[in-house]
């Protein structure tokens, strides 16, 4: 009988592809499920972050990302304008 032909050894090499594609399936569905909390949590982020991109002055929504001191200034030139 040749090497190729030995049952006990198709029978490991069997057994050993089997194990690899059960390994590669288990890796697939890690990297799946490590993608899909991770969308989950841009998903979180970007909700957040759409309200806090611009505030309030008069009726106009100013989409620039100011310090509270340079907010104070603007109301304050809203109150003289009015």
């Amino acid at each position: 009988m040749s090497k190729k032909n030995n049952l006990a050894r198709r029978k490991r090499q069997h057994e050993f592809e089997l194990q690899k594609e059960k390994e590669a399936k288990e890796k697939k569905t890690q990297k799946l499920q490590a993608k899909k909390t991770k969308m989950k949590i841009d998903r979180n982020d970007k909700k957040k972050k759409k309200g806090a991109g611009g505030f309030q002055v008069g009726k106009r929504k100013l989409k620039t990302k100011l310090t509270a001191l340079t907010k104070a200034k603007a109301a304050q030139a809203m109150e003289l304008d009015k």
